[in-house]
């Protein structure tokens, strides 16, 4: 379940049938849903959606997602990472197929976002499925042909387990002042020229903006990784008010 740091009210929201036209796998554990609404409202970057699975017996499991597309795609997109324990997410990942419907509702937050018209520089950190979001924006800013700078760190377990790598490398090599840098915590491959290790100081300080380039932060993932990435750089005097976080935790429910 995602956990946002925003307290803003959550405008009126109707549940509508989401019909799922094709599922794209990304890594062993993860899959793209493409999705058809009848209506849904203009979304903006790091918005999210909620959805809601309705069992025979009338048991209804809810969750939130993140929207992994931007605003200028055709469909709208959930990127899911299987949980193993998990109650809706093996469903999406294992079971799902296109033609298949749910409900969902959003989209949902106005605080984890960002367009081009807030401009950079944008300093983007993400851990594991914490990229989709983050994905949305890097999205966005393409297709808007922007040159913000912009620079992505993202941890991943291992290499098969990074999120939307090809389409990462693909961005970086428009050469639109984007850059990507890659941390792996579990292993360190033959070859590999990214780094190894969880995000540390030094990892922020090489990768990031300085202080006095005052970057837009977003940083997304699990409780410990956000709380970590935002108290370093706080640490360096980054403003407490550029700095946005997102962070993914159990469900409680």
């Amino acid at each position: 379940m995602m956990v946002t740091d925003t307290a803003a009210p959550r405008p009126a929201l109707r549940w509508q049938t989401a019909e799922v036209l094709d599922v794209i796998g990304e890594t062993a554990r993860v899959k793209t849903l493409l999705l058809k609404l009848p209506d849904f409202t203009k979304y903006l970057p790091g918005q999210h959606v909620d959805v809601r699975l309705t069992a025979d017996d009338g048991y209804q499991a809810q969750r939130s997602y993140s929207i992994a597309s931007a605003p200028e795609d055709k469909h709208v997109a959930l990127t899911v990472e299987r949980i193993e324990d998990g109650e809706v997410s093996p469903y999406f990942t294992d079971e799902v197929r296109a033609g298949d419907k749910f409900e969902m509702r959003g989209p949902i937050g106005r605080y984890f976002v960002w367009t081009v018209k807030l401009e950079g520089p944008l300093f983007l950190i993400g851990g594991g499925s914490g990229i989709v979001p983050l994905m949305a924006m890097l999205r966005h800013r393409a297709a808007h042909a922007s040159n913000t700078p912009a620079r992505l760190l993202y941890s991943s377990r291992t290499q098969s387990d990074i999120i939307y790598r090809d389409e990462l490398d693909r961005l970086v090599s428009r050469n639109d002042g984007l850059a990507v840098t890659h941390t792996l915590t579990r292993e360190k491959p033959a070859g590999w020229i990214g780094h190894s290790g969880r995000i540390d100081v030094a990892m922020l300080a090489e990768t990031g903006f300085t202080v006095d380039q005052r970057p837009k932060i977003f940083i997304c993932g699990p409780t410990g990784f956000v709380e970590a990435a935002a108290n370093a750089l706080l640490a360096f005097g980054h403003d407490r008010a550029l700095i946005k976080t997102e962070r993914f935790g159990p469900t409680g429910r």
